[in-house]
């Protein structure tokens, strides 16, 4: 391993990690993102008078596919047999916030999972109502808390 970076191999070069010799373990991650939305577009999204349809029903369905298919996004992550995804959307005073939380009984953990869940939630949000406001903005994507596996429990601070 060059830097004790798992992704990189004694020559520098991006490989897949090997998991099959770690055990099958109950693994959960959540993560989280907000997008700001003007008041008028987050007054038609709560209202359900988005013109493409049901602006939080479309993102809830998009993050939980893009959790199950992060694998094919991001080179080097597994493909996992994931047991759940749960998509939180919470409407605020300035906007909506995305919480996903994965959970899995395998090798390896699933916080990109959650992270992807939630940037293609808010993205689908993006999408769905561009008509009504271009100048949303994305951000605070992160991973509140991780459980399980070799590493153990993790929160953000």
């Amino acid at each position: 391993m060059s830097g004790g970076l798992t992704h990189l191999d004694k020559d520098g070069a991006a490989r897949m990690v090997d998991v099959s010799a770690k055990a099958g373990t109950k693994r959960e991650a959540i993560a989280e993102g907000r997008i700001l939305i003007a008041a008028d577009a987050l007054e038609a999204i709560r209202a359900g008078a988005v013109k493409k349809g049901d602006v939080l029903a479309v993102a809830r369905v998009a993050g939980i596919m893009a959790a199950k298919k992060t694998a094919d996004l991001i080179p080097l992550c597994h493909p996992l047999p994931i047991t759940g995804v749960m998509l939180d959307l919470t409407i605020e005073s300035d906007g909506i916030l995305a919480t996903a939380t994965v959970g899995t009984t395998y090798g390896t953990g699933v916080e990109m999972e959650a992270l992807t869940a939630v940037s293609v939630a808010l993205l689908t949000i993006y999408d769905m109502a561009k008509a009504l406001d271009r100048g949303m903005r994305i951000g605070d994507v992160r991973l509140l808390s991780k459980a399980g596996g070799k590493s153990g429990d993790w929160k953000a601070g």
